[in-house]
Order: C-alpha cells, then structure tokens, then sequence
C-alpha cells in the first residue's frame, strides 16, 4: 500500500532562518514554496508559509511558519532524545565530514554512535528538532534476522512492563505508568 515517504513537515519559527540553515549548513535544495492565509485540507484560517527541501531520493523535509498561533512548546512528558528525524548519509566519509561542517558552523554534535546496525550523529535545528545523521551498517542478511527476533523483543517488552521492572529498578515500584 504504501510507496515510501513523500514529506514530513515540522513547524519552523522562521521560515528564512529555517531555509539557511537546512540549505547552507544541511545542503538540501530548497525545492518548494507555498503560501496560503486558508488551510486546504480543513478550511480554517491560518495564515502559513510551506516550504520543502528536497532529499536525495526525491522525498522532502517540510516546515510550516504558522505566525498566528501560539508559540509551539516541547513536550515536557517526553525526552528529547526520542522525537528525531533520522537522515541516511551514504558513507563513513559523508558522517564524519558532515559532523565537522555542522560544528564550523556552530551546532552542537554528539557522537558518532555506533548502535550495531548503523553509526549515528544528533543535533538540533534551529527550531529544536531533533535530526540524527546515520550511515547503515547492516551486513547482509541482518534484516531478515531483526524482522524474525522483532515479535520477541517486544513479548520481552511486554513482559517486562508487566512486571513493573522499569520503575522497581529506580526505587519506585507500584508507580503507575
């Protein structure tokens, strides 16, 4: 059913600070622009700018600056680590040179990670999304056998989050998730 990703969109604060940053320091084209005062899909007053940057593959990161609403807020429940957007560099070379632009450049880049299947850089944006820079390092025949264990890790999980053994190994057992 589904082909692959066409865009996913963010909110920016501003849309030309959104624009340097993902086309001087990311080097993504920036390949589309709208702008409408309506909503299309809803029909709801909302003055916006939509802008695209284009990937390698044709897909597209996206933003709306949305300056009648309220200023958007992280989700204190949620760490920050969690909510990333994940963007696949095509060698070792490409991750460790992209690391070294970023910094030039002022942003803050922890890693490279190596998580077994790939090797991994985080940063902010300018509106203080989450962007990871990761290079596969799968060997042949490594998804076939992360599909297969996928349905026992999460029983493990299941399991494990049954018996409360999260909060049990922080000294809050009982506490209610």
């Amino acid at each position: 059913m589904l082909q692959g990703l066409h865009h996913v969109a963010y909110r920016c604060r501003d849309a030309a600070e959104t624009v340097d940053f993902y086309t001087r320091v990311l080097g993504l084209p920036f390949a589309h622009a709208l702008s409408n005062d309506t909503v299309a899909s809803i029909g709801e007053y909302s003055p916006h700018i939509h802008i695209f940057f284009e990937m390698h593959d044709g897909s597209y990161i996206a933003f709306f600056e949305v300056p009648i609403s309220p200023p958007s807020q992280r989700d204190p429940n949620t760490p920050q680590w969690v909510q990333h957007l994940a963007l696949e560099v095509a060698d070792e070379q490409t991750l460790l040179s992209s690391k070294a632009r970023l910094e030039a450049c002022g942003v803050s880049v922890v890693g490279p990670t190596d998580h077994g299947f790939c090797l991994s850089i985080y940063f902010f944006d300018p509106n203080g999304h989450r962007l990871e820079m990761t290079l596969k390092t799968e060997a042949k025949g490594d998804r076939s056998r992360y599909a297969a264990q996928a349905p026992d890790v999460l029983r493990n999980w299941l399991e494990r989050k049954a018996r409360g053994d999260f909060h049990a190994k922080h000294g809050q057992a009982g506490v209610a998730q």
